[in-house]
């Protein structure tokens, strides 16, 4: 399992906002905004921040989903 922003980047797009607005509106850095992007892991302190900035909950902003195990090789 791992998890995915893909909730927050919709819920930027249905408030008309950009990756520079949530660092201005949330105090995000650069750094943890492209970590995001790319779904990696960020500290729970960032998380807050944007859940604070935006004001909404965290399942609002992220989710966990399984892995897809179709395109793993299965072990011998």
């Amino acid at each position: 399992m791992h998890i995915t922003y893909k909730k927050l980047f919709k819920l930027l797009i249905d408030r008309d906002m950009n990756r520079q607005d949530l660092k201005k509106q949330c105090g995000v850095s650069s750094a943890s905004v492209a970590k995001l992007g790319k779904g990696e892991n960020i500290t729970t302190d960032v998380l807050v921040r944007i859940c604070t900035g935006l004001n909404c909950k965290l399942e609002d902003i992220m989710e966990l989903v399984e892995d897809d195990v179709s395109n793993e090789i299965p072990e011998d």
